[in-house]
């Protein structure tokens, strides 16, 4: 019997469309959106929902791999966990946890629900989570978010300023991470050597 991933069996839609509905509001703190303009927007909730819900397994199939359902087991109850506590209600709730824009701005949450993302995904997937490819890219939420979730993320665009809005969201700022300031003046402030 195939192992049926999550978006093949449920999906926390009404936490998902909340989360990208505020994220269009305005004043929300930094979001690609306000670097630039893009017509076709995708949200950033809704791309990290499903890419996630894609590469993982339904936790209530018993095909699932056993370390994937006590990790899902081991998730907080919230929610869907009210309705009926099993590993895929508990996973809903984790979704809907991640795709709450509110829980990105704080840094400390969203690194511990991007941490539980990766560890989830590559007990799904034995480890080697496949890359993605977005052959049209546009605004970059689709890679942007699968860079998130520590995926190879390939991005195309037939259109020349999707290819350097997506460079300059997606390559050019990983090439850069961790890496002190330039300035003298700000280097001294994080204690580097001027």
């Amino acid at each position: 019997m195939p192992r049926k991933k999550l978006i093949e069996v449920a999906l926390p839609l009404e936490a998902i469309s909340d989360a990208s509905a505020y994220e269009k509001m305005p004043g929300i703190g930094p979001h690609p959106r306000g670097i630039h303009h893009w017509w076709a927007r995708r949200p950033l909730a809704a791309a990290r929902a499903i890419i996630f819900a894609t590469l993982v397994d339904d936790p209530d199939n018993p095909n699932a791999p056993p370390d994937y359902i006590d990790a899902c087991r081991n998730l907080p109850a919230k929610e869907h966990t009210a309705v009926k506590d099993t590993p895929r209600h508990r996973l809903l709730d984790f979704i809907a946890d991640l795709s709450d824009w509110k829980n990105i701005k704080d840094k400390m949450i969203e690194r511990d629900l991007i941490t539980k993302a990766q560890l989830l995904i590559k007990l799904s997937t034995n480890g080697e989570p496949p890359a993605l490819l977005d052959p049209f890219a546009g605004g970059g939420a689709i890679p942007l978010e699968a860079k998130r979730l520590g995926l190879k993320a390939y991005a195309s665009d037939l259109n020349p300023v999707a290819v350097m809005i997506n460079k300059g969201l997606i390559e050019i700022p990983a090439k850069f991470a961790n890496q002190p300031p330039i300035n003298p003046r700000d280097r001294a402030k994080v204690g580097g050597t001027k």
